[in-house]
């Protein structure tokens, strides 16, 4: 006995970063595909799993992320979900009229606001029909950064626990559910194991890559990397009569290898002139010249580092000088200016933390082999780690440590301000467990235009 069995299709992308050097491939590729999947009378959606906007890139600075969804929408998604880049580096008021435009669902189950209530613009999960009737159940969930959500407003849950609930709630009415998962390859494993009703995990926030799949049980996990170097292309071979799916296949489609024309340069160079135009706006005037050095103190170090301790009101900063991506010259400073020159979505921190815990974290901060060490990911956006510069953090000529004027010693509590990818544990494991107030949702670079604008007017 023949069974039909209909053929469907997902296309992926996650963790684009605002990566856009073979977007226009990629959306000719994709809008490929769909029409002729759809020619042949076979379902096809397109799906983007997180992390698409990145405030490094001048367009997404320029138009507030309007311009990713304007990309979307050319590229005829079908659904997306939110990473933390969207997330957790946007004001609330800005990821809230994020997605007014947007002609695609926005799937995510755990997010809320503050009193509870899902926001408007987002579905807990989406049942889309195919035109031979299978049922197709589109759930998704984003990473827990808990104090970074609600230091904005925002309530965060549980996603794999999320996830778990919707996909059980909805099994009845759907033949196929698949997930949208910002939450990392650990996660997505877990939650393949502990709910075997989902049978495709779309992964992103680790930037994992998984050529063919990798199946755990009958879940199939599948995920692009990063930056657009790869589109990923799910096929479901769905038995019409069973309702079972007969078989799950994945392939990755490398963006360089991908049809290019001429144009494609252009629109390229384009978005980036439509967000450096958009970023025109003075901030203050320089009265004179401040260059940086990436191995030492510097008169733009200097300033930086008043400029954190006037706004956070700490005896001391720390901070590396890897994060300057070029000077500031003397005349007026712009937003596109202060963009260039710090483009990481890094958050200003202030640290409480007792005389001993400070010497320590101060004893580490003078490791020799930081300065050329490459840093990837934590929200840097640089290349190389740099000098550590300390702003009123010093030693005496008796070898005492001080904090502003006050010697530091065990038993008293100091104020360090900090950047937020040193709270991660990464360099320094104390600072993860420490008692951290996050400044949001302001960026670095918000902060060095808030203190030139500040000394303009004294």
């Amino acid at each position: 006995m023949n069974h039909k069995v209909e053929t469907i299709h997902f296309y992926h992308t996650n963790d684009i970063h605002s990566h856009f050097e073979s977007w226009p491939q990629i959306n000719r590729f994709l809008c490929a595909k769909k029409r002729a999947h759809l020619i042949e009378g076979n379902a096809c959606y397109l799906f983007d799993i997180g992390d698409h906007v990145d405030r490094f890139h001048p367009y997404t600075e320029g138009t507030k992320g309007q311009g990713n969804i304007r990309l979307l929408n050319e590229a005829k998604y079908d659904a997306i979900t939110i990473g933390n880049n969207e997330g957790i580096t946007m004001s609330k008021e800005a990821l809230n009229s994020l997605y007014t435009e947007a002609k695609f669902d926005v799937i995510l189950s755990n997010l809320f606001d503050e009193d509870g209530s899902r926001p408007k613009w987002l579905l807990p999960y989406k049942i889309y029909v195919t035109e031979q009737g299978t049922r197709i159940g589109v759930i998704g969930a984003t990473a827990e950064y808990k104090a970074f959500y609600s230091k904005l407003g925002w309530q965060v849950t549980a996603p794999r626990e999320n996830l778990k609930l919707v996909a059980e709630s909805i099994a009845d009415e759907t033949d196929i559910i698949v997930c949208l998962s910002h939450m990392g390859i650990h996660e997505d494993e877990k939650l393949a194991v502990e709910c075997p009703a989902i049978d495709v995990i779309f992964g992103a926030h680790t930037h994992h890559l998984f050529h063919e799949g990798k199946l755990i049980g009958n879940t199939l996990l599948a995920a692009t990397g990063k930056y657009g170097e790869y589109v990923g292309h799910v096929t479901v071979e769905f038995d019409a009569e069973t309702k079972k799916v007969h078989q799950l296949t994945a392939e990755l489609f490398r963006a360089e290898a991908l049809k290019s024309e001429e144009e494609d340069f252009i629109k390229v160079n384009n978005l980036i002139g439509i967000g450096k135009q958009a970023m025109k706006e003075n901030v203050f005037y320089n009265p004179t010249d401040l260059p940086q050095n990436l191995f030492d103190v510097s008169p733009l170090s200097a300033f930086f580092g008043r400029a954190l301790i006037a706004y956070s009101q700490a005896d001391c900063a720390m901070f590396n000088s890897g994060i300057f991506l070029g000077s500031l010259d003397k005349g007026w400073v712009t937003k596109e200016d202060l963009h260039s020159l710090l483009p990481h979505p890094i958050n200003l921190c202030l640290i409480t933390l007792d005389g001993s815990e400070l010497k320590e974290v101060y004893a580490l901060s003078l490791t020799k082999e930081w300065p050329q060490i490459e840093i990837k990911g934590l929200g840097f956006r640089g290349t190389l780690m740099g000098a550590m510069i300390h702003e009123r953090l010093y030693k005496n000529r008796y070898g005492q440590l001080f904090a502003g004027n006050r010697e530091v010693v065990s038993g008293e509590k100091y104020t360090l301000a900090t950047l937020d990818m040193f709270t991660f544990g990464f360099f320094f494991p104390s600072l993860k467990y420490a008692e951290i107030e996050y400044y949001m949702p302001d960026l670095i670079r918000d902060v060095l235009g808030w203190y030139g604008t500040t000394l303009l007017k004294e």
